[in-house]
């Protein structure tokens, strides 16, 4: 006869197999984690895992910019709101960024994003997806709010490097709302509510939360899944940012979701060529809606810097601002940078005309 117990690891064992092959069959890169503190502190973290250097300068974009959706004729138009800064992606898109409202957009890597047809609505290059958001809008639910309409189809013209640009938005602000945004069968499903701290990648988000319900039941502390796989990341940055000190200090808050982010890092030299979702840790950030404080580390250097917006000029009609980090042997700046960055043409986002 065989004991129950034995039965009921096996099933555990079982499920734990399933899940890791579920997960691992569509895995992909990057990690988003937001976490609310005491006295309105908020910090949203995010690792930046990709296959190559993606030659990332931090910029800043004063309010009143004209944009264009850089989707060909029809593209929609705007100038901006807020002014911003930003991470960009090969200088050819804002991969992710803070607005001098606190609000925060990242955008990660989805394989199974459809945009669907554009049904005669203006098009918008997803290299400026996340912009518009930090242009237009001060709050998750105004954003929400005016996303949910589509006021724009979403063109996604192949990277750099010729990959897919298959994405998925978060938005996060200083009010700790967060909401999910990814196009499915080329439908918008919004994930809206401050219980959405954590995104990963594939699958989609409503199995992500159905696999991570599994490993809510078993309990961090018992076994979590240990894999760089985007559903196994997923559940450790859920219960390590749910397992955060409460606190009203920002150093303690952003340390707190480092240390979080840094669980969650893919390792120098993991990668699969043949599955570009699995990559390395690059860069990881993290923004302090309260301050509107950006920090940010490159993997490469043990410094982190930090760009505190309200001391940018992102006046309209001020010029746009670049924290050049590229070259060698130029050193990570560390500490405070607002000061380090230089006027700059801004680059032309990735499109389709």
């Amino acid at each position: 006869m065989v004991h129950r117990g034995a039965v009921v690891a096996r099933v555990v064992i079982g499920l734990f197999v399933l899940a890791s092959w579920w997960a691992g069959a569509s895995s992909a890169a990057c990690t988003r984690a937001l976490w609310a503190g005491q006295d309105g502190l908020v910090v949203t973290g995010r690792t930046m895992d990709w296959m190559e250097d993606l030659h990332t300068d931090l910029w800043a974009f004063p309010r009143g910019m004209k944009r264009h959706g850089r989707a060909g004729a029809g593209s929609i138009e705007w100038t901006s709101r807020y002014g911003s800064v930003i991470a960009a992606g090969y200088n050819a898109g804002s991969a992710d960024g803070m607005n001098e409202r606190g609000l925060v957009m990242n955008l990660l890597y989805l394989a199974e994003s459809d945009y669907g047809d554009h049904n005669g609505k203006p098009g918008l290059s997803v290299s400026l997806w996340g912009q518009y958001a930090l242009d237009n809008f001060a709050t998750v639910a105004e954003s929400v709010e005016a996303l949910k309409k589509e006021p724009f189809r979403i063109v996604a013209p192949a990277l750099p490097n010729g990959k897919a640009s298959s994405l998925h938005l978060s938005l996060s602000d200083a009010s700790g709302d967060s909401a999910i945004f990814q196009y499915v069968d080329g439908r918008l499903m919004v994930h809206h509510g401050r219980q959405f701290t954590v995104m990963t990648n594939s699958p989609v988000f409503d199995q992500q939360l159905a696999l991570n319900a599994y490993w809510q039941e078993i309990g961090g502390l018992v076994m979590l899944p240990g894999t760089n796989r985007a559903a196994d990341r997923f559940a450790r940055a859920c219960f390590y940012v749910s397992k955060l000190p409460q606190t009203p200090e920002p150093r303690q808050g952003v340390a707190g979701v480092f240390s979080v982010m840094r669980n969650v890092t893919v390792p120098l030299g993991i990668s699969d060529p043949q599955r570009p979702n699995i990559a390395t840790t690059i860069w990881t950030v993290a923004a302090e809606h309260r301050s509107r404080t950006y920090y940010f580390q490159d993997s490469l250097s043990p410094n982190i810097c930090w760009v505190a917006l309200d001391k940018l000029d992102l006046n309209a009609g001020s010029p746009a601002r670049k924290l050049d980090l590229q070259g060698s042997p130029r050193p990570m700046p560390s500490g405070e940078v607002s000061g380090q960055f230089e006027p700059a043409q801004p680059f032309v986002f990735l499109g389709v005309d």
